[in-house]
């Protein structure tokens, strides 16, 4: 039982499986990990990595449309070559997935190829995977495991999260697209629905409008990316506008009609109008849902709340020996969230002294569409619902040194701070490399600093990250190049 006896298995090699799996070997923890398809996981194959490829090739486009405005010159407009484009970004992939696998060889981690099952606590069988490689830049590592009982004295379950499905909506891969299919197109179509403007759709909507494509995003929601603050979102909204993008809010796609080559959606506004968009595809990129099926979860009595295990501050669900880390966990769906949730996790069980549960309102979210968003923290309005007395502080790029040699004059931060205590609640951010900027404030926030000790702070010069700081002064009335 030597090679099947464990003292951690982890079900799922995304960026929270790997990670904890990496960091259970380094606290000398017995460790295999178990994956279906590819290594990796959503993050690195489908998800994070390659949409920032593809986003780079976009960005490199808007730039040479616009080089005349550097003062250089292009003979003719600048075109992409989607076969191109896209294989660069599969290439990136399958770099990073390597990368993977020369990891869990070096900290002499166990992978078990195939799909895992929970029979009973401290005990999974591994069968075939229904999931084969989709790609041949993906081979299965040599010299994993296969199929076969395991044991372990703690299971944690890492199995990420899929693309939700509205019903009548259903994505076909051809007509109607989710994310997979989006970020490999075989052509480039003329004409896009997007339908969801959370950091997944927006993203979309931003690469493909780079690309040439007519694009309308549809919300349900009165704003697009409705986790953010309002006012960066009105904000962003009204860059995206300008690049030529159609923003539909408080609206939904009722149904969908399919034609031989182009999709009508039915699009529902708040007042019970309905206008038909016909265009070659249509993303749907309304959330994501945990991957709680077939694990036996049900069976073992592991509790689980609309879609997802429920867990407690360092990972245990209800069943002892059991615990669940990432998007499969819940909320905020993020890698890394998922990352620091299975550090967590694995150093509480390994009895690593003072590990404590996630400040969940300290972690960073980022959108990379042109303009990029980022935050952390409280919005204006949360931190009124929870009846703060606030100071908000604002900056804009136009005032920027930095940002005006770069090109990039257009955008703004937003600090907000509580009044009486001077802590650092809340900070969001619209406009070039914010999601960039974004971890100072994250740093801030997660040592408790104070209004006083941020103004205190030099930020260097000339840099977007001096917007930062105008922003925190701007808050006390204090702002010096505004």
């Amino acid at each position: 039982m030597s090679g099947t006896s464990y003292d951690v298995i982890i079900i799922g090699s995304g960026p929270g499986g790997y990670v904890t799996a990496i960091r259970a070997a380094q606290l000398g923890l017995k460790t295999a990990i178990v994956e279906r398809e590819h290594l990796g996981g959503i993050c690195l194959n489908w998800g994070c990595i390659p949409t920032k490829a593809l986003l780079r090739s976009a960005e490199i486009l808007d730039h040479a449309n616009h080089a005349k405005s550097y003062g250089l010159k292009l003979e003719g407009k600048m075109t992409a070559d989607v076969k191109d484009v896209v294989a660069r970004s599969r290439g990136v992939s399958a770099r990073l997935n390597g990368g993977v696998a020369f990891l869990m060889k070096k900290n002499k981690i166990d992978v078990i190829w195939g799909e895992a099952k929970l029979t009973k606590p401290g005990e999974i069988s591994v069968g075939k995977s229904t999931k084969p490689v989709v790609e041949p830049q993906n081979p299965v590592p040599k010299g994993v495991k296969g199929e076969g009982t395991y044991t372990a004295k703690h299971i944690i379950v890492a199995t990420g999260a899929r693309p939700r499905a509205l019903p009548g909506i259903e994505p076909d891969g051809e007509l109607i697209w989710t994310y997979f299919e989006a970020m490999k197109p075989d052509v480039m179509p003329k004409s896009l629905v997007v339908m969801g403007s959370g950091a997944i759709g927006i993203e979309f909507a931003s690469f493909y409008r780079s690309m040439g494509a007519e694009v309308t995003v549809v919300e349900v929601m009165p704003q697009v990316m409705p986790v953010e603050d309002a006012e960066i979102s009105a904000f962003a909204r009204k860059q995206l506008e300008k690049r030529g993008l159609k923003i539909l809010t408080e609206a939904k796609v009722a149904k969908v009609e399919k034609g031989a080559n182009s999709v009508t959606a039915h699009v529902e506004t708040k007042d019970g109008k309905v206008e038909k968009i016909t265009a070659d595809r249509l993303i749907s990129a309304v959330g994501v849902q945990g991957n709680i099926e077939g694990l036996g979860l049900e069976a073992l009595g592991v509790k689980t709340d609309r879609g997802c295990i429920v867990i407690d501050g360092y990972g245990k669900t209800n069943v002892p020996g059991i615990y669940a880390i990432g998007d499969v966990a819940g909320p905020p769906m993020l890698a890394h969230k998922a990352e620091h949730e299975g550090v967590i996790c694995i150093e509480k069980i390994a009895g690593v002294p003072g590990v404590h549960p996630m400040e969940k309102s300290r972690i960073p979210g980022c959108t990379y569409c042109n303009p990029q968003v980022a935050s952390v923290g409280l919005t204006e309005a949360k931190a009124k619902e929870q009846g703060r007395d606030i100071r908000v502080g604002r900056y804009s790029f136009a005032a920027n040194g930095k940002a005006i040699a770069l090109g990039e004059d257009q955008g703004m931060i937003k600090t907000i701070f509580d009044k009486k205590t001077g802590e650092l609640i809340g900070a969001h951010m619209v406009g070039a490399e914010v999601t960039e900027l974004i971890q100072g404030f994250v740093v801030a926030m997660n040592l408790e600093t104070t209004e006083e000790e941020l103004m205190h702070t030099i930020f260097p010069h000339p840099t977007l990250s001096e917007m930062m700081k105008e922003s925190v002064l701007d808050a006390y009335g204090r702002v010096l190049n505004a």
